[in-house]
């Protein structure tokens, strides 16, 4: 296979090791993201087994997602003094053992704990998983190790709704946790083996931008999470202000800190500036149309929930079949035109599916789905690219936190978009419109990033032809 090749002159690990290496790094990514989509639909049953109302059992995910979102930033920090591997290895030790935890649970209370510590140790693996592709594969194939991880995730997300139904079929919830341990202990005995080595930063941890960074992101995770819920205006307002207040307080952190948990200096590359913009715009579109979808499936079309799953699988079946291909493609060409292409297929999808009423059938809002997870495919990969290679190596763990921190509160973001248009009274078409006027706004930073991502790329070609 083209992506385990060793040509000389390349950095990164050896073809053998690599192929181990990314193995470790699929099954953890799978487990993370399978695990969310598989409690999601869980959700119900838990609650009856549990006793306990829906609204608390919900917290099983919330608080899984706020643990997750608040150390995004703190781990790829931390990284750099314990080194990406040791990090890696501890986190998945974390989700393994917190799975085992919850999966023994039989209260809500003693559930909640493990789900706290599973987001943890998710918050630790996904927080360095794109700084650890650029560390195992060379630089010539960053664009298709970073299609790959597209593809892995899109998989995670496709295969958890109906692996969760399938499972709750003939097993207790319980196994939806237990399922973990083996997939863990085996991506632990891989990470060990394979995952490289690197050698830690010296100097000190900016413990206090640690802090301000986790308040300010769970306070906006809260803050968004009580706006899609409707709640009442003081909750929703008192947590984004927490958040902003801890927003202004981290940049001034920033600003003076000797060894910044973030250096805002990276934001100086228009490149990666850019680039950022267009992710966390697209995040905003793709968020918001999921939650629209679900509520105009069923609510107005009146299909079940296993139904609307369905519908909305061709979505992630489109990225993992388009997304390699971008990244592959996005290593010889310019990576911001093949995302800005995409960026314009999932305008057309957006607007496609904001036509979609009671007498468009199955196929036609499969169509529609499908061509949305391909303009979201051609997207992702390139664009993250650009993320990774516009700043030097050095930086990758800063790079990876900010990509996994940009996605989080992007879906975040337009979760609580829907949630506050339905809260309006509007119909759910327009929270649609509105995904392709963010997605619009992605498209514009991306074209602006053309001439640069083009002279990037030819410096590149010099620079390995000179090799």
């Amino acid at each position: 296979m083209r992506l385990f090749e060793t040509r000389p002159g390349d950095d990164g690990l050896p073809g053998a090791k690599r192929f181990l290496a990314v193995l470790a790094l699929i099954t953890g990514t799978l487990m993370a993201v399978v695990d969310t989509t598989m409690i999601n639909l869980a959700l119900p049953t838990i609650a009856a087994d549990l006793g306990v109302s829906g609204a608390r059992a919900v917290w099983i995910t919330n608080l899984f997602q706020v643990i997750c979102a608040a150390f995004l930033l703190v781990f790829a920090g931390i990284s750099e003094l314990v080194t990406r591997r040791r990090l890696y290895l501890f986190g998945l030790s974390v989700f393994v053992l917190a799975a085992l935890g919850a999966a023994l649970s039989r209260q809500l209370e003693t559930l909640l704990v493990f789900r706290a510590l599973q987001g943890l140790g998710a918050a630790a693996t996904l927080s360095i998983g794109p700084s650890l592709y650029r560390a195992i594969f060379p630089s010539r194939l960053l664009g298709s190790a970073l299609g790959l991880s597209a593809l892995v995730v899109a998989g995670g997300y496709a295969a958890g709704p109906t692996l969760s139904g399938v499972i709750l079929s003939f097993a207790d919830w319980p196994w939806l946790f237990a399922l973990n341990v083996p997939l863990g202990l085996v991506s632990l005995l891989l990470a060990r083996r394979a995952l490289p080595r690197d050698v830690p930063r010296k100097g000190s941890f900016d413990t206090l931008g640690a802090l301000l960074s986790m308040m300010m992101l769970a306070s906006f995770f809260l803050a968004m999470d009580a706006i899609a819920h409707t709640a009442p205006l003081w909750q929703s307002g008192g947590w984004l202000g927490m958040a902003v207040v801890a927003c202004t307080a981290f940049i001034q952190r920033q600003r003076r800190a000797a060894y910044p948990l973030l250096p805002l200096s990276v934001f100086a590359e228009k490149r990666f500036t850019l680039a950022v913009s267009a992710s966390g715009l697209a995040f905003i579109g793709q968020g918001l149309s999921f939650v629209a979808l679900s509520f105009f499936y069923q609510e107005q079309m009146g299909f079940t929930p296993l139904e609307t799953a369905w519908l909305f699988t061709p979505w992630p079946l489109a990225i993992m079949l388009v997304g390699p291909l971008a990244g592959r493609l996005a290593d010889r060409i310019n990576p911001s035109l093949i995302s800005s292409t995409g960026l314009v297929l999932l305008i057309g999808g957006l607007i496609s599916l904001g036509l979609v009423d009671e007498s468009t059938g199955v196929l036609g809002s499969l169509w529609r789905t499908a061509l949305c997870g391909i303009g979201f495919g051609m997207f992702q990969p390139p664009n993250n690219r650009e993320m990774m290679a516009s700043l030097p190596p050095e930086r990758s763990a800063n790079v990876s936190g900010v990509m996994s921190t940009t996605r989080t509160v992007g879906q975040s973001l337009g979760v609580a978009l829907v949630g506050a248009a339905l809260g309006l009274g509007l119909a759910v078409q327009w929270t649609l419109w509105l995904g392709a006027l963010t997605t619009l706004m992605a498209l514009l930073a991306s074209l602006a990033r053309v001439p640069l991502a083009g002279q990037a790329l030819r410096q590149r070609r010099l620079s390995s032809e000179g090799r």
